[in-house]
């Protein structure tokens, strides 16, 4: 498995959320703010599919691609 560097929880440039992934992506504080940002409107703007739903597809599409996140 590769390694990515990631950026300390302090250095998290306001980003509430401290999963890894997120801090992968500070090593480049503003693709992590645009990161989140998608990731909050993907996940909880208003649509046809709730809360549940888009988490179940983001478990399943994250298993088939051997996703350890």
């Amino acid at each position: 498995m590769a390694f990515i560097d990631y950026v300390d929880v302090a250095e998290s440039e306001g980003v509430p959320d401290q999963d890894n992934i997120l801090r992968i992506h500070g090593v480049h504080p503003r693709t992590m703010r645009l990161h989140y940002d998608l990731y909050r409107e993907l996940m909880y703007a208003a649509g046809p599919l709730g809360r549940i739903q888009r988490e179940m597809i983001a478990l399943v599409v994250s298993a088939r691609n051997h996703c350890h996140y």
